[in-house]
């Protein structure tokens, strides 16, 4: 049998990476007008932010994306009663069809989300963030990272925004992740909406109709993580950027995101950042400064 191989046809291909970083940015906090030779992803992951650039000038709210073009001149603005997280990922891609995601904010649906959250993942062991590196010399002595990750990447980011692409066009909404009856993604933005109160398995079986292991199983099936951990991780998250906002003192933050005693709360946050919140904030403030 003769066979006559195909060619891949490469519709998006990512040939170079700048940068991928995740910024969990002050307040007030505000970029330069910046310009360079490739693309720069923005995605808010919490909190909002003002764009300025020559395609789009306004807000990117909470899970939007904007893609600004090469040479393109833009600033980030944060604002005054907010403390946003941003995901900001500097790439190559001579793809035209990119170019829409630089004349307005696009909504990324969860599964967008979770293909971004896995390219973050193995950028960290790849790209250091720039305070990490004081002198040029020390980027030789970069940690060793995973066989493959920067094929990975490339892969991930491929895959991203082909899907990006395709649903440019679409009127898809969240897809319906379910487990018998439950639909998780009911579940999963229940909790968003909700995490800052007092949440129980019991409750969350009550309200969606579900007993506690098709409930546990399935949250874990669909979003890869147990729903107690989902949840203090919300809380740690929004405890955060509570932080830099620098509003309110730890007791105050550690009953608004539903801590019952600072105590808790603190050894909680240590549980998960491997720091106290003090120390947070004092890490955050002085790699803003460099």
């Amino acid at each position: 049998m003769i066979y006559k191989l195909k060619k891949f046809e490469k519709v998006v291909e990512i040939s170079k990476i700048a940068n991928i970083h995740y910024f969990e940015f002050t307040r007030e906090f505000h970029t330069l007008k910046d310009r360079h030779e490739f693309r720069e992803l923005i995605y808010v992951d919490s909190g909002y932010i003002e764009v300025e650039s020559d395609s789009y000038s306004g807000i990117v709210n909470e899970r939007e994306l904007i893609v600004h073009k090469e040479n393109e001149t833009h600033s980030i603005t944060c604002p005054l009663d907010d403390a946003p997280n941003v995901i900001i990922i500097g790439f190559e891609c001579k793809n035209s069809e990119l170019d829409h995601f630089s004349t307005r904010p696009t909504l990324l649906s969860d599964e967008l989300q979770r293909i971004l959250t896995d390219i973050i993942k193995e950028g960290r062991s790849v790209f250091l963030p720039p305070y990490d590196v004081p002198n040029l010399k020390d980027m030789k002595k970069r940690r060793d990272y995973p066989f493959g990750a920067d094929q990975m990447i490339k892969l991930k980011l491929e895959e991203f925004f082909i899907e990006l692409i395709r649903n440019k066009d679409s009127s898809k909404g969240e897809s319906d992740v379910l487990t018998g009856d439950v639909k998780m993604h009911e579940v999963y933005h229940y909790i968003e909406e909700n995490f800052r109160e007092k949440i129980g398995l019991d409750e969350l079986c009550f309200l969606f109709g579900t007993n506690k292991t098709s409930l546990c199983a399935g949250f874990k099936d669909a979003y890869g993580d147990t729903i107690i951990n989902h949840i203090n991780k919300l809380k740690i998250k929004e405890a955060k950027r509570l932080l830099r906002e620098g509003k309110y003192n730890l007791t105050q933050i550690s009953l608004e995101v539903g801590f019952s005693s600072i105590h808790y709360f603190s050894r909680i946050f240590k549980q998960y950042e491997n720091q106290s919140p003090s120390s947070y904030i004092k890490s955050i403030k002085s790699k803003l400064m460099l």
